[in-house]
């Protein structure tokens, strides 16, 4: 278990990629299911844990995951999100190279079988990004990201949309592998206000498919 922090309210978790957030129907292999059974276990809890991710990561991405461990740090950060006081950065290898060296994505979303289905017209959930290209490989990018709305699969359907699909990431038409059952997609920050304390946190989890040495610097 990759704690990153831990207090009574909360308990925040550098997610491997390939394992989901929480449990999905026929399944109860979860990151949330284990962060339950590790503190069950650390702390000899007789009865069930109260623990709920505030906010999920894909599958296949990997990162920073905040768990809520009271009803009222739950209730409060979900109202952070809602009124969006907190801070989501991430980092991804993209296809190629975008047009512009930094910009903003907006689109608008439709829940398609299992995917994102994007329109330029206003209809649909809106949803946008700004990114900024970070250093130009062969034949990928390393792009930083930050989220102004967050929905289901955005940074995936998005760039894809643009012509610049994840690394990886075959379900929105990634020609080129990585490796299995992870796209190149990391949240790497996460910036919160501690829901008693009221004390700005900033959470940081390292970048599994770049170097150490590679500095980020982007909250």
């Amino acid at each position: 278990m990759d704690i990153i922090y831990e207090d009574n309210h909360l308990l925040v978790v550098n997610k491997p990629a390939g394992i989901s957030t929480q449990d999905v129907p026929l399944s109860n292999k979860s990151l949330e299911s284990a962060v339950k059974a590790w503190i069950k276990e650390k702390y000899q809890k007789p009865g069930a844990v109260f623990l709920h991710a505030i906010h999920r990561l894909d599958r296949p991405v990997s990162g920073v995951v905040v768990f809520a461990r009271t009803s009222k740090a739950l209730s409060r950060l979900n109202e952070e999100i809602r009124l969006k006081k907190t801070e989501k950065h991430y980092i991804a290898l993209v296809e190629g190279t975008p047009i512009k060296a930094e910009g903003t994505l907006e689109h608008y979303l439709f829940h398609g079988e299992h995917r994102a289905l994007l329109s330029n017209s206003k209809e649909g959930q809106l949803a946008r990004l700004r990114y900024r290209v970070i250093k130009k490989l062969k034949t990928e990018s390393v792009v930083s990201i930050e989220l102004d709305t967050g929905r289901y699969h955005q940074i995936r359907a998005q760039f894809a949309f643009d012509g610049h699909p994840i690394l990886g990431d075959k379900k929105y038409g990634s020609k080129r592998p990585f490796k299995e059952d992870t796209i190149a997609l990391h949240h790497f920050c996460f910036k919160i206000a501690h829901p008693i304390s009221k004390e700005w946190l900033i959470f940081k989890a390292p970048c599994p498919f770049l170097s150490p040495d590679f500095h980020l610097e982007l909250c």
